[in-house]
This record gives structure tokens, C-alpha cells and sequence, in this order.
């Protein structure tokens, strides 16, 4: 038998050597917080880097919600549910969830990454082409390349090339075009309306991924109860609880249910973190979320007047700029994380600002004081392309 001319501990070596070289590599910190400040390795931090937009993580119904679900019901919920069964809570949160975004049926999956695998492993096949926006978050890549569609790269927010794609489709092949709504590392939004009528228009199926838009953009009212759109969302961003979900016609929830693998062979959410994620939701829908979104919204004014999601980038370039600027800021309480590639493109590493109701005018002041000192400032809309 020949052995392998190097050992695998020397292939592990060089691979981390050369994340090393790139200015890319990755380690992680401890954080102790209970909402925006705390300690990270047991310094006193501000953390801008959570996407609890509302800070409903923290929000005492949300926890009260978790705490007695625990008590009464116990922590995991012993296996996926085609096996166990669905425990009321679930049942209980998709509709409540279909409710929410007006559609017949809902689905949980354990996290946003999974419901946008099942739902394009589920929906697209080596019949289907699928166009993907150029900036689609990982799960949605992932997702694409696991379907064994044929996949169409179409330029970031480029309706007249969607336009251009979609005329030129073969007419044999089934459509599928899928987008974040907001993009995750600049914090601009989709154009989900007109999105829509190009989808109608050409008999393609539109799934649409909510994760991060606490501040829209929202579907018209005509579009909500539309069964050819797909929306996928998350339970940890908005609810600041954990999970993921599918809202659709009852006819693709059933089809996920036969044959959407993070759905079928992962053990079901677990009762706390679904009641949490069902009194969040209650929250969201109720006067108090009116008045969370509110403060947030005048959070992200207080930086960009306008923006339109709570995700500010200070695009930098380099990785290593990238990295120096993050540590500046942390040197002043604020927890601000460098985004690197592979997550955004070379040549682009920026800070990710994460803003949240729960920060105080204080905190905020705090941020503005040490992006002030660095000489920083969020990137327009577009700036950095």
C-alpha cells in the first residue's frame, strides 16, 4: 500500500497557513452579555454585532415564555417529527407564523440555513434553472449547488437583467428565482414588488428570503396570500430566539414536509426555543413591536438617515485595515466585527454595524463618539461597488 506523500496533519498545517498569509483567519472570543453590553474575554464591551434587531433575546416574556416551556414540557423534543409527532407548541407557532406573513401554511426547520437548503433542494431539480441574485447570503449558494439545478448568476439587484434572464428561458425547464430581501453585509433591500410581477410574468417561482428585514421590505398587501411565492425567514434575528421557517401555499409546506431533508432527518425544534419564538412573535404583531421597530428605525436615522434595514457597513478594503479598525473600535467599548472574505468579495472587508432597539441613546452616542475618533463612517448604498 503507498502511503500519501504528506501526512494529514501536515495538509491541515498548510491550509491554516495560508488562511494565515491571506489575513483570514478566524477565532472565537467569549462573550458574557445579557442584551447589548457585557464582557467580551472580560472586557466591558458594546456589542454591535447581533442581529437581535429588537432585543427581544432578552425581553422578559420572551424568556418567561422559554423558561416555563422548560418546566412544563422538558428541553429537546426527542426526534424529528415525522418520527415523534409535532408537540402542540409547533403546531401553535407555524400558525401563527402563516398568519404573519399571510400565507395558508408555515413549516419550522431548526435554523434559517436549513430552510433555505429544503426549501431549494425541494423546489428545484435538474429541470429547473434557478436565478440567483450575485449577493445571496451562503445558504442560499449552498442551497442552489445542492439542488442540481442549472444556476444562473444574476447581477446584485439587476432587474433589467432578471428581465433579460428570465425572456431567454427555456421554455422546457421549470424557473425558480430566489433573493435575500435584505442583504446581509450592506444592508440594502430587494425590490420585492416588482420582483414579483417579473416572476408572475414569467411563470417562475419566487422565493423570497426575510432573514433580516425587521424594517421591511414588506410584500403589498395583493402579493401576501400570492401562491407562487415562497418567503423564508428566521426565528433569531427578529424573535431573537432560534430557528427557521417557510411560509407558502399549503401545497409546497406538504411537499416540504415529503421531501425537504433538513426537515426530515433533523430532530424537531426544541420547546423552549419554540415558545420563546411564538411570545417574541406576539410581541412583534402587538403595539410593543409597533414601538421596538419605531426605535429602531430612528437608531439606524441617527447614522444614515433613510437606511433601509439596521446592517451599516464601513467598507474598508484591505483585510488586515479591516481587522485594525475593529480592534481600534473595540479599544473603545464597541464591539464592531471585520467582515472578511470568503464572506464578502475581495477587496472589500468592511465593519458590520448591527443596530438594535435595545441599544440606548447612550450606547449609540458611544458608537458615533468612537467612529467619530477613527475617522469612520457607514458606506452609502453602493459606494463600494
Amino acid at each position: 500500500m503507498t502511503r500519501p506523500t504528506r501526512s494529514w496533519a501536515e495538509r491541515l498545517a498548510a491550509r491554516q497557513d495560508a488562511i494565515d498569509a491571506a489575513g483570514r483567519r478566524r477565532s472565537i472570543r467569549d462573550l458574557d452579555a445579557v442584551g447589548p453590553a457585557g464582557t467580551l474575554d472580560g472586557r466591558p464591551v458594546v456589542s454591535f454585532a447581533s442581529n437581535d434587531y429588537l432585543g427581544l433575546a432578552a425581553h422578559p416574556a420572551v424568556r418567561a415564555a422559554a423558561a416555563d416551556a422548560a418546566r412544563t414540557h422538558g428541553v429537546g423534543a426527542g426526534a424529528s417529527r415525522l418520527v415523534v409527532g409535532a408537540r402542540p407548541a409547533h403546531r401553535a407557532l407555524e400558525a401563527a407564523l402563516a398568519s404573519w406573513k399571510g400565507t395558508e401554511a408555515a413549516l419550522l426547520l431548526p435554523t434559517g440555513y436549513a430552510a433555505n437548503l429544503g426549501v431549494l433542494t425541494s423546489l428545484a431539480d435538474a429541470d429547473t434553472v434557478i436565478y440567483s441574485d450575485a449577493l445571496n447570503h451562503a445558504s442560499i449558494v449552498d442551497g442552489t449547488r445542492l439542488a442540481r439545478a442549472r444556476v444562473e448568476i444574476v447581477p446584485h439587484a439587476d432587474l433589467d437583467a432578471l428581465a433579460q434572464a428570465l425572456a431567454a428561458h427555456p421554455p422546457e425547464r421549470a424557473a425558480l428565482v430566489v433573493t435575500d430581501t435584505v442583504f446581509s453585509m450592506d444592508g440594502d433591500v430587494a425590490d420585492v414588488a416588482a420582483l414579483a410581477a417579473l416572476c408572475r410574468d414569467a411563470g417562475a417561482l419566487l422565493v423570497l428570503d426575510e432573514a433580516h428585514a425587521v424594517l421591511g421590505p414588506e410584500l403589498p398587501e395583493s402579493l401576501r396570500h400570492a401562491p407562487d411565492i415562497v418567503r423564508v425567514g428566521t426565528l433569531s434575528k427578529t424573535l431573537g430566539a432560534i430557528g427557521g421557517f417557510v411560509a407558502a401555499s399549503s401545497q409546497i409546506v406538504d411537499l416540504l414536509v415529503n421531501t425537504a431533508r433538513p426537515f426530515i432527518f433533523t430532530t424537531a425544534p426544541s420547546l423552549p426555543d419554540t415558545a420563546a419564538a411564538h411570545a417574541a412573535l406576539d410581541i412583534v404583531r402587538g403595539d410593543e413591536g409597533t414601538a421596538l421597530v419605531g426605535r429602531l428605525r430612528a437608531a439606524v436615522d441617527r447614522f444614515v438617515p433613510g437606511h433601509p434595514s439596521p446592517i451599516l457597513p464601513v467598507v474598508i478594503g484591505d483585510e488586515r485595515d479591516a481587522l485594525a479598525a475593529a480592534q481600534s473600535l473595540l479599544d473603545r467599548g464597541c464591539l464592531v466585527p471585520a467582515i472578511r472574505p470568503p464572506t464578502v468579495a475581495a477587496g472589500t472587508s468592511r465593519l458590520r454595524i448591527a443596530l438594535s432597539a435595545a441599544h440606548t441613546d447612550e450606547q449609540l452616542a458611544q458608537l458615533h463618539r468612537a467612529l467619530d475618533a477613527l475617522g469612520l463612517a457607514p458606506t452609502p448604498i453602493g459606494a463600494e461597488a
